[in-house]
């Protein structure tokens, strides 16, 4: 039976120079994250989240320990390796939105497949599909300055799942949204992990993001505090439980 593992870390730490003074953002972190998961990184502000995210999205590497993504030892790949994979099995949502100025909300959202090469009629059959989904068929020729900000992130979330990536990283995906469109946000990515099998990784510390996770990690000071599967908010406000998802109780021998 295959892995369902896509990600694997043992001793995880992280550690910048500011000056004269070193700090250790990260200090051990051991966990595993399974396909189909729909996960949130909590702990207060300078706990290491987004320090850890930015790992599990290998946009920078650790100071020591080891990251297995999809059973690959991401150390031993090449700046253009980590750019493929970057490319072809990770989607983004940035805080930012991080989206395109002179580009339309369907441009932005045809962006990334067409550095896969994905045809030009099939991107943008898919675009035009995703942001119809996501209630923006009448905003898809708009630019981003001509959009709210809850427009601006429903289209950072298609640009995220058109190139269909195995897992869809998030830095604080609420931090700028109104409370009416953060949870209208969260409910169309529980949809798209329950109906489609995105798995989801979040860094919050927002309540509204924690109790709509399946599973909760918790830091604090670089360290793994908790990590804990619990019922869920769902869509329309009930709790519904899953079965824990599966992880190792010790580190995976492939780490050893």
């Amino acid at each position: 039976m295959p892995d369902s593992a896509i990600f694997q870390a043992q001793g995880l730490h992280k550690r910048f120079q500011q000056g004269d003074v070193q700090v250790h953002a990260l200090r051990g972190i051991d966990l595993r994250i399974d396909a189909g998961e729909f996960v949130v990184i909590a702990g207060p502000s300078g706990s290491g989240k987004s320090t850890l995210l930015n790992l599990l999205g290998l946009l920078d590497s650790p100071s020591e320990g080891q990251l297995l993504f999809g059973g690959r030892d991401v150390s031993r790949l090449s700046s253009s390796e980590l750019s493929v994979l970057r490319r072809d099995a990770l989607g983004f949502v940035f805080q930012a939105y991080n989206l395109m100025p002179v580009l339309s909300a369907l441009e932005n959202t045809e962006m990334v497949m067409e550095f896969q090469g994905v045809p030009a009629t099939e991107r943008r059959q898919r675009s035009m599909q995703l942001l119809q989904q996501l209630g923006l068929a009448e905003q898809m020729h708009r630019y981003p300055d001509q959009l709210s900000g809850g427009q601006q992130q429903r289209v950072a979330v298609a640009r995220a799942i058109a190139s269909r990536p195995r897992v869809v990283i998030a830095d604080e995906p609420t931090a700028n949204l109104d409370s009416a469109t953060a949870i209208a946000l969260m409910e169309l990515m529980q949809g798209l992990n329950r109906d489609q099998g995105v798995s989801f990784v979040f860094s919050s510390h927002d309540p509204l993001v924690i109790q709509r996770a399946r599973r909760v990690i918790l830091l604090r000071d670089g360290q793994l505090v908790s990590d804990q599967a619990q019922d869920a908010v769902e869509p329309g406000g009930r709790a519904e439980g899953r079965e824990p998802p599966r992880r190792a109780a010790s580190p995976s021998p492939a780490l050893a």
